[in-house]
């Protein structure tokens, strides 16, 4: 099997090499694993298999761990990350549609409407990416 290095999703590390890269214990993955947290892909003898973007979300963990909040809390910290990227994407699509609904009512006219003036999100620290 081969993997596209460039790919932040390729499952590529074995728990060793996760756990070091991730500063964590192998054990502390582990029960990240069956929590839920992260959800290494699996090979066919059943060993875990962390990409890059798995490796960002434990060390995304850590520090937000390390700051005092608790699994639980880390938990709804990122299901709401993932919410507001998910909204922000919906955002956009409507968006689209909206000006392309307002392009084909009226093509040879400028569009022309309110806009508020929000500064785009970017994912702060603890964001999964």
């Amino acid at each position: 099997m081969t993997f596209d290095v460039s790919d932040p999703d390729a499952p590529v590390f074995v728990i060793s090499v996760a756990a070091e890269l991730s500063g964590m214990h192998p054990q502390t993955l582990r029960g990240y694993d069956r929590m839920g947290l992260v959800s290494p892909d699996r090979t066919g003898g059943g060993g875990r298999r962390y990409s890059v973007r798995d490796i960002e979300l434990l060390r995304i963990v850590t520090r937000l761990t390390s700051a005092g909040i608790g699994i639980e809390g880390v938990r709804r910290i990122l299901d709401l990350e993932s919410q507001v990227l998910a909204l922000q994407s919906r955002v956009m699509e409507l968006e689209a549609d909206l000006d392309a609904a307002l392009h084909a009512s009226a093509p040879n006219l400028p569009v022309l409407r309110a806009t508020a003036v929000v500064t785009r999100w970017e994912p702060g620290p603890f964001a999964p990416r």
